[in-house]
C-alpha cells in the first residue's frame, strides 16, 4: 500500500485530458518512470461494466491468463516492473485491473465494499472477454478482494495466491498503532519528501528500505499514479468492514498465502490464520521481508504464483 497516495491528488479529469496530464510528475521534479509501458498511465486500456462505469485494465503477455489484484491506494504501476517481467518471461498473460477509482477507473461517491470490489474485477474479466476460471494473485487489500472473489464467483478462480493480507474482524492482526502513527505524522507534516520516505519504509524491511535503485523507482510509480483522499476514505472503510472469517472453509480451489514476517501494514500473524481456515492451503514464509514482498523477492513471488497455478493442472 503506497501511503503516499494519502497525500492531496489532482480532481478528476476527463479522458482526454489524461494524456496531457501525464507529464505532472516529472514537471514536479519526479524520478523518471522506467518502464512505461507497463508502469504509467499509458499502460491501460479502459473497459466498461453492465453498470456502465469504466475500470482501467493492464493487459500484457499470450499465455495462461493471470489475474493481479492490487491493494490499497495501489494501480497497476505498484506491481514493479521486475515482478512484471518475470511473469511475462515465464509465459504467462498479466491482468490487472485497477480499482474504482484507481489510474482513471471511474470514481464513485458512494461507499462500498470489498465484496463489490470482488464483483467489479469478475464484470471486468466478463467485458475482456476472458471465459472460465483464472488464477487470481491478489495482495493486501487485493487479497481480501481475492478471498471474495473466490467465494462469490468461484466459477471464475482456478487457483489463489492470497499475499500479505487478512481475513479481517476478530481474526485479523491490523498495523501497530506506534507504526500508524509515525505514518500519520509523516503524512500530516506537510513535508512530501518525509512522506513518501515514511511510505516507503513502513512497506519494505529496514534492509531493503536502503535501496535507493528500487526507492527512485517506487517514487516514480506512486507519483505517476496517484489516488485521492475521497478513494483513500473509501478504501478503508472497506478494509475495515472485510471479514470472511466464517467463509473461509469454503474455498475449494488450490491456494497458497504468502506473506514476509517482517511486514508492518497487515502482520505475519494474518497468514497462518487464513492457511488454517483454507482447506489444503499452503503456507510460504518469507523471512525478514516486508509488505512489498513482490518487490523485495520478485523470483520468489513468481515462482509461487506458477507453483500455485501448477497445482490446479
Amino acid at each position: 500500500m503506497p501511503a503516499d497516495a494519502l497525500l492531496p491528488a489532482p480532481g478528476p479529469r476527463a479522458r482526454g485530458d489524461r494524456r496531457a496530464a501525464r507529464g505532472q510528475a516529472s514537471e514536479a521534479g519526479a524520478s523518471a518512470l522506467p518502464s512505461p509501458e507497463l508502469l504509467g498511465p499509458e499502460a491501460v486500456v479502459p473497459v466498461v461494466l453492465p453498470d456502465g462505469s469504466e475500470r482501467t485494465v493492464l493487459r500484457r503477455g499470450s499465455g495462461a491468463p493471470l489475474l493481479l489484484v492490487q491493494g490499497m491506494a495501489a494501480g497497476h504501476g505498484h506491481w514493479g516492473r521486475w515482478f512484471l517481467e518475470g511473469l511475462l518471461a515465464a509465459g504467462r498473460e498479466v491482468i490487472s485491473i485497477n480499482h474504482v477509482g484507481v489510474a482513471g477507473s471511474s470514481r464513485s461517491r458512494d461507499p462500498y465494499a470489498i465484496a463489490d470490489l470482488a464483483d467489479a474485477q469478475a464484470a471486468a474479466l466478463d467485458a475482456l472477454g476472458v471465459d472460465g476460471p483464472i488464477d487470481v494473485f491478489g495482495i493486501s487489500m487485493g487479497g481480501m478482494t481475492a478471498q471474495e472473489l473466490a467465494l462469490r464467483h468461484p466459477d471464475r478462480v482456478r487457483s489463489l495466491v492470497l499475499g500479505c493480507t487478512s481475513p479481517g474482524h476478530v481474526l485479523g492482526t491490523w498495523t501497530e498503532q506506534a507504526v500508524m502513527g509515525g505514518l500519520v505524522a509523516a503524512l500530516q507534516s506537510g513535508d512530501a519528501a518525509r512522506a513518501m520516505r515514511a511510505s516507503w519504509e513502513i512497506n519494505v524491511s529496514p534492509g531493503f528500505a536502503e535501496r535507493t535503485d528500487v526507492y527512485d523507482e517506487f517514487v516514480a510509480v506512486t507519483q505517476a499514479n496517484r489516488v485521492t483522499l475521497r478513494v483513500i476514505s473509501a478504501q478503508m472503510h472497506a478494509i475495515g468492514t472485510h471479514d470472511t472469517s466464517g467463509r473461509l472453509g469454503d474455498i475449494a480451489v488450490p491456494t497458497t498465502v504468502l506473506h514476509g514476517t517482517a511486514d508492518q501494514m497487515l502482520p505475519y500473524p494474518n497468514a497462518p490464520v487464513l492457511a488454517e481456515a483454507i482447506p489444503g492451503a499452503q503456507l510460504v514464509t518469507l523471512q525478514d521481508v516486508g509488505h512489498l514482498f513482490f518487490w523485495e523477492r520478485p523470483d520468489d513471488a513468481v515462482r509461487v504464483a506458477l507453483e500455485t497455478a501448477a497445482r490446479a493442472d
